[in-house]
């Protein structure tokens, strides 16, 4: 027996005492709603049909809305959107991920370069500061590739940098770097020594940085925390939505546009955000993905770069992204 129809004003199954519409029921939650519908439909004009037959008019009906795009995602399917948000890095499809041959433009990636020369050099380990940081002689290091990087014309004075500073805490993609390498399974820190695995040691003599390059990737996008820097209490799930976001913003290169999008094909991330007195729920939506995806991800990773200016020439501007050759050369999608 077919489950019975919610409707779009009824307190939602869910328990969280908001209308359906405002809660569980999403883009892909209309779509299974209209697809019960009309199967209800032509079981009532066709009440004779066979659980076999049935079961062929499911399948057909079910293949077709999977594979049929749909405006608001962008002209994606609905198969296509669901690969993307839940298949794991290896199957995703419609899109190829590239290692690059030159990393150098890559903040975390030379970051990642310095600290395994760092530690090849002293016997496979690098002595962490008391706090368990990376020591100040590679901080310093670290902080001199700055203007070899894309950002360099908007970086401003150091104690405000998130590409150079005095120690490990004020210096945002160091340390950023240094989580995901840890995660990653690269460095491992113990005896207040960051030690190299013995696997990643044998890998970067064998097929240096850029092997190290996907995981670190894979990593940032299945395994951080991208709320980890900032100190809002939203946890909306955003990195699962990375590559539709990615995807876009290769597209336009607007972070207005992406956020218009976001909210187009998942309007439910907006009722999971904290209300703010002062700011919107799409104001705020776009501070978080201008903070977790675009700066902290994207900018870090090498693969944009953001002009900080909010006013030029007197006048509000949105956020000007400039998507780089390595984002281009990484992500290369087959899909719209």
């Amino acid at each position: 027996r077919l489950m019975a129809k919610i409707g779009r004003n009824e307190p939602c199954p869910c328990g969280s005492g908001k209308k359906y519409k405002r809660c569980c029921m999403s883009t892909v939650g209309k779509q299974h709603a209209d697809f019960v519908d009309n199967i209800e439909q032509m079981l009532a004009m066709n009440p004779d049909l066979s659980m076999d037959e049935l079961n062929v008019i499911v399948e057909h009906q079910s293949n077709k809305i999977n594979n049929t795009p749909h405006k608001d995602f962008c002209g994606l399917t609905p198969g296509q959107v669901n690969n993307w948000l839940y298949a794991p890095f290896s199957e995703l499809d419609g899109i190829t991920i590239n290692t690059p041959p030159d990393l150098s433009t890559s903040p975390v990636m030379r970051y990642l370069e310095l600290m395994l020369e760092t530690a090849l050099a002293n016997g496979g380990q690098i002595k962490a500061t008391a706090k368990g940081n990376l020591p100040a002689a590679l901080v310093k290091e670290a902080s001199a590739f700055l203007p070899e990087f894309a950002v360099v014309p908007f970086e401003r004075a150091i104690s405000i940098s998130e590409f150079a500073g005095a120690n490990e805490d004020k210096f945002n993609a160091l340390h950023y770097c240094r989580i995901l390498a840890e995660i990653t399974g690269i460095f491992k820190l113990k005896s207040n020594k960051f030690h190299v695995s013995a696997w990643a040691k044998r890998q970067y003599q064998q097929t240096g940085l850029e092997s190290f390059f996907p995981m670190m990737l894979e990593t940032a996008v299945y395994k951080y925390n991208w709320g980890y820097f900032d100190l809002w209490e939203d946890e909306i799930p955003l990195q699962q939505f990375w590559l539709f976001m990615v995807w876009r913003l290769q597209h336009h290169e607007s972070q207005q546009r992406l956020v218009d999008e976001m909210i187009q094909a998942f309007p439910d991330l907006l009722n999971e955000l904290y209300e703010e007195e002062y700011m919107s729920d799409r104001d705020k939506f776009a501070v978080l993905i201008e903070s977790r995806f675009i700066h902290r991800f994207l900018q870090f990773f090498g693969f944009v770069m953001v002009d900080p200016r909010r006013f030029i020439d007197g006048k509000r501007v949105s956020p000007q992204i400039t998507c780089l050759p390595l984002f281009h050369e990484t992500f290369e999608f087959s899909v719209g």
